[in-house]
């Protein structure tokens, strides 16, 4: 019997380095209507399906983003929603040699047995959708996973990282089988007062155990992403860190970790501001004489949108000056993928909102 992702194996393959192509990176535009309604309530917009197609339109359509952004994760309901002109989001994206993924995971639960930790949903019925979503044009997908650090109660505990590792490993090999490069993201959250070596102690042993079950479930390595947090303080931690050191611990926790065949780390901002994203991943590019067999590059929503929405407002006055942003924002990341951003154009206030759902 031929196994269902070989013969999607090719096109995984290519998909993945389209993903990961030399100074672009991925938009974040998959927030729930829930979430997506916290960001419209800072700016007094009102949360509806109009508003919502109107700003992802805004996003989708903004000149020159094609230049550093080759691909874009949506929601369920954009994927069916189109521009005004009628022309369907993942069709105009693909035409401007953009990929479109979807977010399949279905939120966080509390994990029995464990001190308030959590298991990820979205198992049961994914092939099925999966399916659906490449037919409609999804070339990949994502699904999170959230791990906390407490040490004084002994968190991570090791059912939850176990529980991480297998339903991460199962939902990429679901997302092969029906043709979707899958971005496998263990985000370990921020919350807490613990320090940058405790991060990237936890951050090993969980990227380790992610490793080692995507190999066990056979997965087409060469096929996949992986979407991390960077080695950074807790929130609360009151010794913080430089660029130069979360990129070095960073860089160090995936050499210790994560395969060479893997092609591109697509990073989260977990919280960081806009410019402390382009500045950290700046410094990992522009680290010299150590091992980096991956892409590292971004897969940002709040740090690539926040400008964009304090620019809009929701108004179709401001529209081009939000895009114009996104552009400054794209071309930013685009260059740190590279190594090679300047800093100073990113807003330099705190996206990081505590025990983050979306």
């Amino acid at each position: 019997m031929i196994d269902p992702k070989q013969a999607f194996k090719a096109e995984l393959i290519q998909t993945a380095k389209d993903i990961c192509a030399s100074g672009k990176g991925i938009l974040a535009a998959d927030e729930s209507t829930g979430t997506i309604g916290q960001r419209f309530s800072a700016i007094n917009v009102e949360n509806n399906e109009t508003n919502r197609r109107n700003y992802r339109e805004l996003l989708f359509t903004s000149p020159e983003i094609h230049n550093h952004i080759s691909g874009v994760i949506m929601f369920e309901e954009t994927v069916d929603q189109a521009t005004a002109e009628g022309k369907n989001f993942v069709a105009h994206l693909r035409e401007r040699g953009i990929h479109a993924g979807i977010k399949l995971d279905k939120g966080l639960v509390v994990l029995g047995g464990t001190m308030g930790e959590n298991a990820t949903q979205g198992l049961d019925g994914l092939a099925a959708r999966a399916k659906t979503f490449y037919e409609k044009g999804c070339r990949f997908a994502k699904w999170r996973a959230v791990v906390r650090i407490n040490p004084a109660n002994g968190l991570p505990s090791e059912l939850a990282v176990q529980e991480t590792a297998h339903s991460l490993a199962r939902y990429g090999s679901i997302c092969q089988d029906n043709g979707l490069v899958p971005i496998i993201e263990p985000e370990i959250l921020q919350d807490g007062e613990h320090d940058i070596d405790v991060c990237a102690k936890v951050s090993e042993r969980v990227f380790s155990a992610v490793m080692k079950a995507m190999i066990d479930h056979n997965l087409i390595i060469e096929g996949t992403l992986l979407k991390p947090n960077m080695v950074t303080p807790g929130a609360a931690c009151k010794d913080r860190a430089d660029a130069a050191k979360i990129a070095w611990l960073t860089v160090r926790t995936l050499q210790r970790s994560i395969v060479p065949a893997l092609p591109g780390v697509v990073f989260l901002s977990g919280g960081q501001s806009e410019e402390e994203a382009s500045l950290n991943l700046n410094a990992m590019n522009a680290l010299k004489d150590t091992p980096k067999p991956w892409a590292l590059t971004f897969s940002y929503g709040r740090a690539l949108q926040q400008s964009v929405l304090k620019a809009w407002q929701g108004k179709e006055e401001n529209v081009k000056a939000a895009q114009e942003a996104l552009l400054v924002r794209a071309k930013a990341n685009g260059d740190a993928a590279k190594g090679e951003y300047k800093g100073g154009s990113g807003d330099t206030a705190s996206t990081y909102v505590a025990n983050y759902t979306y």
